[in-house]
């Protein structure tokens, strides 16, 4: 998924279970550069952000912006979630929240070889028709530190949004670009609904 660091799968022994769960906190406002930055880090090597920004440089120079007008409505709406220090964030946008697609276009417009254009933006609308008709909370960033991961911060930031989606019976939704967080996922109650792939997209 864009929109994923690959986390690597983990189970808490029982021990772990009854002796550490990990605090999940909403970000606020002002803290919004901290989580950010960890979905920088977290997506170092992501597929699709890397195929947006191979180039390190215009990575780091970029993917910040990206990442706010992309998920940046999740700390307008308090729904956005931080572990352990900010060692794990996860951004969901919820039921008609979109990001705002003319800010979007415009900071791909001038930050991706004209050359590539085409594709990115093919691949991000077969993204946008993928999503399901019905209302949704949206998922479309969610992080761990590198030097966090398999610790199981993904997993319980995970369970703490989709608490909220079963009490208010919606939807969840989002995509991965790494095939190994697919069990990940699936464990906590999704399903694989198709695959989404442009040119020479990952």
């Amino acid at each position: 998924r864009f929109m994923d660091t690959g986390e690597r799968e983990y189970e808490p022994s029982n021990r772990e279970k009854t002796v550490t769960k990990p605090l999940i906190k909403s970000v606020t406002p002002s803290e919004a550069d901290r989580a950010v930055g960890t979905v920088v880090l977290a997506f170092s090597a992501d597929p699709i952000a890397r195929w947006f920004y191979p180039d390190l440089h215009q990575y780091l120079l970029h993917l910040p912006s990206f990442v706010r007008e992309f998920a940046g409505k999740a700390f307008e709406h308090s729904s956005a979630y931080y572990v352990d220090g900010y060692s794990g964030v996860a951004l969901w946008l919820p039921p008609g929240v979109r990001p705002d697609e003319d800010a979007l276009i415009a900071l791909l417009q001038r930050s991706i070889p004209e050359e590539n254009q085409a594709e990115i933006f093919a691949f991000i609308e077969q993204m946008d028709k993928a999503h399901p008709s019905e209302p949704h909370w949206y998922l479309p960033m969610i992080g761990v530190d590198p030097g966090k991961q398999g610790q199981g911060y993904g997993s319980a930031l995970l369970k703490h949004a989709l608490e909220r989606c079963d009490r208010e019976g919606k939807l969840a939704y989002l995509e991965t670009s790494s095939p190994k967080s697919i069990p990940l996922y699936q464990r906590h109650g999704f399903e694989l609904a198709g695959t989404i792939q442009v040119g020479s997209s990952p």
